[in-house]
């Protein structure tokens, strides 16, 4: 019973977070479009550690990612206001940069007999 709770939070979450990313885009991350691809809550519910794909032109993933942890206080605020109703406690952010796409495409070049490294 607990587990399907715990899933159910972590689609909350990844919905509310992409709406975040979504809206504040222009304004807090350079123009970057960022997409929540994953987000797991520990048991107690105090930590989400969510995994966003950074799809940006302009600037290099690593300075969005910079600008993310600048933000963090504001996204979890803007978190907080969202979900108050169904959670109690908000849980700390934590992000990663998920790098599953980069695996694919490598993948792809080597099954084709291509320099993945190109």
């Amino acid at each position: 019973m607990d587990n399907i709770r715990l899933n159910k939070i972590s689609r909350l979450l990844q919905k509310e977070l992409g709406d975040i990313f979504l809206k504040g885009s222009i304004t807090l991350f350079g123009g970057a479009m960022i997409t929540v691809t994953y987000v797991k809550v520990s048991p107690d519910l105090s930590v989400a550690r969510a995994s966003i794909s950074i799809f940006s032109l302009k600037i290099k993933s690593e300075e969005v990612m910079e600008l993310i942890q600048t933000n963090k206080s504001k996204i979890r605020l803007e978190l907080g206001n969202r979900v108050r109703n169904q959670l109690r406690k908000i849980p700390d952010l934590i992000f990663y940069i998920d790098d599953s796409l980069d695996k694919v495409e490598r993948i792809e070049k080597l099954l084709r007999g291509e320099d993945p490294d190109k």
